[in-house]
């Protein structure tokens, strides 16, 4: 297909707040690179990292936002957004088959190749390049999977971001049938996938959330919740998880290593409850603990995830769909947090 030579989206023009985020009708649509597909996107999933990238919570600095992004490098604005894409290929660049054109995709979040190079240090879709908030994206072919799923692209569009991190953190900890796994954040995106991905696995799971959402994260598989404003101690007792998945941080930090068995592993991906935690380091060589930060996808947990999803072993968890239009109250209802699952934009 001819494509054209303009397109419609959303561009972040600055760090800041909703008002940052301006639509256009007048953006330019990508052309494919050696090694590149373009996508025709037809839904986005909204994520924690779109509405941290927009405040600059990434960066560690003085104010200045240089490092407000994943990786720590600065943003060229305007950006297009977008890290969870499910769409369709609609064009190849060179050296890629022509015979890819048609496919449904979804696009692996975490990027090793970009501008027909291998990167030195991973991108982001929607960080560090231009992601899916737009009808048209591009990206390196290695990174567009074909999907064969009856699931509508709203639905597909829910699985990129929060469950390839989740599987990358149970991948990370080497979760299997024998483990109990704690979660916190539960209901949120990584962590209701992290239910269903845990016990994919065959793991025991207890999840971490408010009581109005309890009974639907046992649905998924959680054999109890706990009240995330409860004594974890009290509620679980010490050393008596071999897992525990955290998306929160905060003050209650301690407690998770306190409940961990010795020669537990700790996961985290996310700090929602305050990046800034104390750490006991006799806890941590005494217990024989292992940590593992989870940004940075192994090499087979995207290609799992597709598996998985085409195999039906875990479902898609969406709350609420909005016109990408209206992204400025999309972002609104995600951060109430009064929902479980993802929050998706349609772009067509």
């Amino acid at each position: 297909m001819t494509l054209p030579q303009k397109m419609s989206g959303v561009v972040l023009t600055g760090h800041g707040g909703l008002e940052m985020l301006e639509w256009r009708d007048d953006l330019t649509v990508p052309t494919p690179g050696k090694g590149d597909v373009i996508v025709r996107v037809s839904a986005a999933g909204v994520n924690n990292t779109d509405i941290n990238t927009r405040l600059a919570w990434y960066s560690k600095g003085d104010g200045d936002a240089d490092d407000a992004t994943w990786s720590g490098a600065p943003i060229a604005f305007p950006l297009i957004q977008g890290i969870d894409v499910c769409g369709q290929i609609v064009a190849t660049g060179e050296g890629v088959d022509p015979k890819r054109i048609g496919e449904q995709v979804l696009i692996e979040p975490c990027l090793l190749e970009a501008n027909g190079e291998r990167l030195k240090t991973p991108w982001f879709l929607g960080s560090e390049c231009n992601g899916g908030f737009a009808d048209y994206t591009r990206v390196a072919s290695r990174h567009a999977y074909r999907i064969v799923s009856d699931l509508t692209d709203a639905q597909l569009a829910s699985f990129p971001c929060s469950y390839s991190t989740a599987e990358n953190m149970l991948t990370r900890t080497n979760v299997g049938p024998d483990d109990t796994v704690l979660i916190t954040g539960a209901s949120g995106g990584v962590g209701s996938a992290a239910i269903q991905l845990a016990r994919a696995r065959g793991a025991t799971v207890i999840a971490v959330t408010s009581p109005s959402k309890a009974e639907t994260l046992k649905s998924l598989g959680a054999i109890r919740t706990v009240d995330r404003s409860n004594d974890l101690i009290a509620e679980l007792g010490r050393n008596s998880m071999d897992v525990v998945i955290d998306l929160v941080a905060g003050q209650k930090w301690p407690s998770l290593l306190d409940v961990l068995r010795p020669a537990g592993r700790y996961a985290v991906a996310g700090a929602v409850a305050g990046p800034i935690v104390e750490l006991d380091v006799r806890t941590l060589y005494l217990k024989d603990l292992s940590f593992y930060g989870c940004t940075v996808l192994e090499p087979q947990v995207f290609g799992n995830l597709v598996q998985r999803i085409e195999r039906k072993e875990i479902a898609p968890l969406v709350a609420e769909t909005y016109p990408l239009r209206d992204i400025a109250a999309a972002q609104k209802a995600f951060g109430e947090k009064g929902y479980v699952g993802k929050i998706v934009l349609t772009v067509r």
